[in-house]
């Protein structure tokens, strides 16, 4: 009788505060709440059991405790099941709110990532077509080949659209096709040097980071140098690390020196959010002549 009297309150109460969307409440009034809770389901609680045994079942009034015993009783035993009820909805609007932030933030991660990509095509897109303008009118053959490799740049640009991470090896193959179109431009002025260590290859990227790299290495760099320069392209393990390394000839300067330009923050920005504080871009004057730009990522 005392369970089912029990089972009968809680959850009449339990239907009437969940009409009023009591989670939504602040805490202050959660708190009276509960108490509000414990007070009346004990009462109900305590006032059925009572009711029944004293009309119906005659012969148990003289086992019965004191009324106001019973009723301090059935609030106790309300109470554990309330503090339970309330630890439990706790518990599990904690969850979800993790797991809620946690889309969020994914979500957040994607758009980013979008919207870097999405600036990123045109600013590299329109370097390009320099470079195939000045070879319309002095060497047509030369500029209809140089559009071919656009085009193979721009497909591979536009899978790496769909993906948050490629391939060294498939960055690699983008970045030898832009210096293609860019020797164009610098001719013997431009000399490029590689040393990759075939483990790398496999290893996990964001797309068109190199690339940029390698970009701002020839726009900041390269062009600047009346006599042109060179343009070393590394890529190593550093023990639980992936290193790339880029060095060219010139110095930078200004907002540069810093690492403030457009594509150095998105390099950063990508880093950032595809590995957080796991990865590190620096780039410095190495020397008088010479600037070094180094990505170090986890290996995944």
């Amino acid at each position: 009788m005392f369970i089912a009297f029990g089972l009968v309150s809680t959850h009449i109460f339990r239907n009437l505060v969940n009409r009023f969307n009591w989670v939504y409440y602040s805490f202050e009034k959660q708190v009276l709440l509960f108490f509000g809770l414990i007070l009346s389901s004990g009462a109900v609680l305590y006032a059925g059991y009572y009711f029944a045994l004293t009309t119906i079942f005659l012969d148990f009034r003289r086992f019965m405790a004191p009324p106001m015993l019973g009723l301090i009783s059935s609030v106790v035993i309300t109470a554990i099941w309330w503090l339970i009820y309330f630890i439990w909805h706790y518990i599990e609007r904690n969850r979800s709110s993790q797991v809620d932030r946690l889309k969020l933030e994914t979500t957040v991660k994607e758009l980013e990532l979008k919207t870097i990509k999405a600036q990123l095509n045109p600013h590299f897109i329109f370097n390009a077509l320099n470079s195939i303008r000045a070879l319309v009118d002095e060497n047509p053959q030369r500029a209809r080949t140089a559009i071919t490799e656009l085009s193979n740049i721009l497909r591979s640009s536009m899978a790496a659209e769909k993906v948050e991470t490629v391939s060294l090896e498939n960055e690699l193959n983008i970045v030898k096709d832009y210096l293609a179109l860019e020797h164009i431009r610098f001719e013997e002025r431009l000399i490029v040097k590689y040393e990759i260590d075939p483990d790398t290859l496999e290893l996990q990227v964001p797309p068109m980071m190199l690339q940029t790299l390698v970009e701002n290495a020839i726009k900041h760099g390269i062009s600047r140098v009346v006599n042109g320069g060179t343009v070393y392209i590394a890529s190593r393990l550093n023990g639980t690390q992936h290193e790339i390394t880029i060095e060219n000839t010139g110095q930078i300067t200004g907002n540069h020196l810093n690492g403030h330009g457009f594509g150095l923050q998105s390099t950063r920005q990508r880093l950032s959010l595809l590995f957080g504080n796991r990865a590190s871009f620096e780039i410095w004057n190495k020397d008088e002549h010479t600037v070094e730009a180094r990505v170090l990522m986890p290996l995944l």
